[in-house]
């Protein structure tokens, strides 16, 4: 199993920091990468979720409530991806149980929790947390409450937000060396509260 990651560990993003990118294996045992899906003409953004662990109630219940919209999220070219720790194997398992028809990462070590500032101290799972990323690799949105099904309302509010809407199609118009150059130099990061 594969997880890079090209920035260094910090405090939860916040809205306009450039996002780390991510390659991880997928849930069918396939490389996944953040700017490479960014770079498909089909793609505005995408909404890459953290979650702590594949079959827990609160877990379930936001995957199937992502699954249950996924519409929303489409017409918008907006790609959902969800992250946790867990294995390859789990992902598999989880998504076939729940007929998920997104990509659901392996981050099996932590290192993409760490580097997006969301797994929890010393611990092998992750804080809830998602981030609505644009075409040229900024967060635009992060939606951080243990409330599963708040991610998804509020993450549909942002898609939909005429403000929101125009940074995220904005984006189709950049090319994927400038994302290359954005996350170079990835600065530290600190907490804060996002504005809805």
């Amino acid at each position: 199993m594969m997880v890079a990651i090209h920035a260094p560990a910090a405090d939860i993003l916040k809205v306009g920091s450039p996002a780390p990118v991510v390659t991880a294996q997928d849930q069918a045992d396939k490389p996944w990468n953040l700017a490479d899906t960014l770079s498909r003409p089909t793609v505005n953004a995408v909404l890459l979720y953290f979650y702590p662990k594949d079959n827990t109630p609160g877990c379930t219940k936001q995957a199937c409530g992502y699954r249950d919209h996924i519409s929303t999220f489409i017409q918008k070219g907006v790609e959902v991806v969800g992250v946790s720790c867990d294995s390859v194997t789990s992902h598999q398992r989880f998504a076939k149980k729940f007929e998920l028809t997104f990509t659901l990462l392996a981050d099996a070590k932590c290192k993409a929790a760490d580097a997006y500032g969301v797994r929890v101290p010393k611990r092998n799972f992750t804080r809830r947390v998602s981030f609505l990323i644009s075409k040229e690799g900024k967060i635009l949105h992060v939606v951080a409450n243990r409330d599963p099904l708040r991610h998804i309302s509020e993450m549909q509010m942002a898609i939909n937000k005429p403000r929101m809407l125009a940074r995220v199609q904005d984006g189709r118009s950049r090319k994927r060396s400038r994302y290359q150059s954005a996350i170079g130099s990835h600065p530290a990061h600190t907490v804060s509260e996002m504005p809805l």
